[in-house]
């Protein structure tokens, strides 16, 4: 009697992760799964957290929510970096908010660190910023930064952003105090998880990413980035935060040519959904579907679990 009454107080929360590589359609399917099974949305988006950024990350408009309450969005201004801790420590209070509301959690989005650091509730080792070996870092390139955090972390290397200095320059600073990148550890989640991939085939995934940058562009994504720099965001931060952001900035300074942007910004897009790709496969976990062939299939794998 004691142990089943200890299994039943020790019961982990369930929470169900919609993820996959950019343009999978993973943000309909989560509004989809939150109104059928009465859940709230916590966005895993690394820019998404962002305030202004909504064009350039794919940001769900409200009027896409569709009365689905989405959490860790908006959270701070673009100047300020935000930190994968941060994102674990407001995104738990957001899971337990939502718990505590007797509501089902669904983190949805294709940031592979962001999900699996909230998911295990993992902790980082505060390393303080060390401005003597930054000041040496930041003179190189970001070819450089990149080829030498692959010589010293190279699972490291194989899903960060090669182009992103910011992000190269605080994953080598962390090596440099604690001699590694600290990886999740999914053993110890506190969470029962169901994944749920969302995957396509290359020349859809392909096509979708090309269409969906020459939408936001009509649509006005150009003018966000103007308006972005106008309101004090500089261009070199503009970069920082990466693709669309990035070739923009490079458009809006005449460095590249409209042509030019689109046509960089659909090759770093591609390149950015191999690495979302590469850090997917780490998880033996993650069910896979196709987004609209398997709807039928992934509503019913979402209400077996939550009724186990």
């Amino acid at each position: 009697m004691k142990g089943i009454l200890k299994n039943i107080f020790t019961k982990k929360p369930k929470i169900i992760v919609i993820l996959g590589q950019t343009s999978t359609g993973k943000t309909s399917l989560s509004i989809d799964v939150a109104k059928r099974f009465r859940g709230e949305v916590i966005s895993a988006d690394s820019r998404q957290v962002y305030q202004g950024l909504d064009l350039g990350s794919g940001k769900v408009t409200s009027e896409e929510m569709d009365g689905v309450p989405h959490h860790m969005i908006d959270v701070t201004h673009p100047k300020e970096i935000f930190s994968v801790q941060q994102f674990v420590e407001q995104g738990t209070k957001a899971i337990n908010k939502i718990l505590k509301n007797k509501k089902n959690v669904i983190i949805c989005g294709g940031t592979g660190a962001y999900i699996d650091a909230l998911v295990n509730n993992d902790s980082f080792p505060a390393v303080p910023p060390n401005y003597e070996l930054r000041s040496i870092l930041e003179k190189k390139n970001t070819t450089e930064l990149f080829d030498l955090l692959r010589e010293k972390d190279f699972s490291r290397s194989q899903s960060i952003d090669q182009h992103n200095k910011v992000r190269l320059v605080r994953a080598l600073e962390i090596i440099e105090a604690v001699g590694h990148v600290p990886s999740p550890n999914p053993q110890k989640s506190p969470y029962k998880v169901l994944y749920v991939g969302l995957r396509l085939d290359k020349e859809t995934l392909h096509a979708n990413i090309h269409n969906r940058i020459v939408t936001r562009l009509e649509q006005g994504m150009l003018d966000e980035a103007k308006n972005l720099y106008r309101d004090g965001l500089s261009y070199k931060r503009m970069e920082q935060l990466g693709l669309e952001y990035r070739f923009m900035a490079q458009h809006l300074k005449g460095e590249i040519n409209h042509t030019e942007m689109i046509e960089g910004l659909n090759i770093a897009t591609r390149q950015f959904a191999k690495r979302q790709n590469t850090w997917f496969k780490r998880n033996s976990k993650i069910q896979w579907f196709h987004p609209q062939d398997d709807k039928d299939l992934i509503m019913k794998n979402i209400s077996r679990f939550l009724k186990r």
